[in-house]
């Protein structure tokens, strides 16, 4: 039986399969894993194509269009690999790409989770936006990347190719214990899109499971197919989304503090949008905080779940100071400038 499975959601995404599947079948090696393309009930011909032109990969087929954490939490309960690879549809894969991630965690017990490097697919120099070279969260909750801060993405020099310990591994190539996935709970379908991985990175390191970045395996990422950077309601999901995490996995104490701060942060941050004449994003950022206020009682059992479930409250992937005031204030646009007792 195989290790591994490859598992590439799709939803009427003929156009990204025609790109990019030939690298994950031509570079995955057959002997180690399976690649299985999830069909989120697509209504164009998808299908078909896999069927005439990969009639030896396995499909998926879900009953609906149940979105993208909900879809992979569908698809991996069929899943009888250790392994799962949750493949982003616009990933280039590249030679040799599987090999390191998968002996690191058959040589690592203690580790739950990998990602590779993720390099900007149509910048290959640059790292990618959603992962680049390991993530990371600071002490209010402001996701950043080894290679990405905020929107300064770095050009790949190599600089962070070594292992690391991350608090994060991107959803666009997750590779992950299959049991460990299905018994965390697997992605917070409430979340619809956005920072649904880090939520479930969060679960994990609570539990004292490692992640760890690979830069020896290195993907290409298009990103952004979703939603675009400036539309409001990715603005709307992803503040909501921030502060729904801070609530799940931190205690009364620990959030009431940091919900001061972000409160304050965040409308100062609205402010800043009107001042460029951003004025949905400054709505959609208002927006979320009120949603927020409105629906945190319904996550009250998770957040019992997951304190109770807790091992360290003292996870040291989390940055322990505030991302913003070194980024603007004292100029700090890249990983290395950040001052963190952690290997860089």
């Amino acid at each position: 039986m195989k290790k591994v499975s490859v598992v590439i959601l799709n939803w009427n995404g003929k156009h990204l399969l025609e790109q990019f599947l030939p690298s994950v079948v031509k570079y995955t090696d057959s002997d180690m894993a399976d690649v299985i393309v999830a069909d989120n009930a697509s209504s164009d011909d998808s299908v078909s194509f896999i069927q005439e032109n990969y009639p030896t990969l396995s499909i998926i087929r879900l009953s609906e269009n149940f979105g993208y954490a909900e879809g992979y939490n569908q698809a991996l309960k069929q899943i009888e690999t250790e392994y799962s690879i949750l493949l982003n549809s616009d990933v280039e894969v590249t030679a040799g790409w599987l090999a390191p991630i998968i002996n690191f965690l058959d040589t690592h017990p203690d580790v739950v989770a990998v990602q590779p490097k993720i390099l900007a697919q149509q910048k290959k120099d640059h790292f990618e936006y959603a992962g680049a070279s390991g993530g990371f969260i600071d002490k209010y909750g402001y996701p950043f990347c080894r290679g990405r801060i905020f929107d300064s993405l770095e050009i790949d020099k190599n600089q962070y190719d070594q292992p690391i310990d991350i608090f994060w591994a991107s959803g666009a190539c997750l590779v992950i214990r299959t049991e460990e996935y299905l018994k965390a709970g697997g992605l917070d379908v409430s979340f619809f899109a956005h920072m649904e991985e880090i939520d479930l990175c969060w679960r994990l390191n609570a539990r004292g499971l490692k992640i760890v970045c690979i830069p020896q395996s290195v993907v290409y990422h298009v990103g952004g197919a979703t939603l675009a950077g400036e539309n409001p309601r990715k603005t709307f999901l992803n503040f909501r989304n921030n502060l729904i995490m801070l609530y799940k996995n931190l205690d009364d104490k620990a959030f009431r503090k940091i919900y001061r701060v972000r409160f304050f942060l965040d409308y100062l941050a609205a402010l800043q949008m009107i001042l460029k004449g951003k004025t949905s994003s400054a709505k959609a950022t208002h927006q979320a905080h009120i949603e927020f206020t409105k629906i945190k009682k319904n996550y009250n059992s998770l957040r019992s779940e997951n304190l109770d479930k807790q091992t360290s409250k003292n996870i040291n992937t989390i940055y322990p100071n505030s991302l913003l005031w070194h980024f603007y204030i004292r100029g700090h646009k890249t990983f290395k400038l950040l001052s963190w007792n952690i290997q860089k």
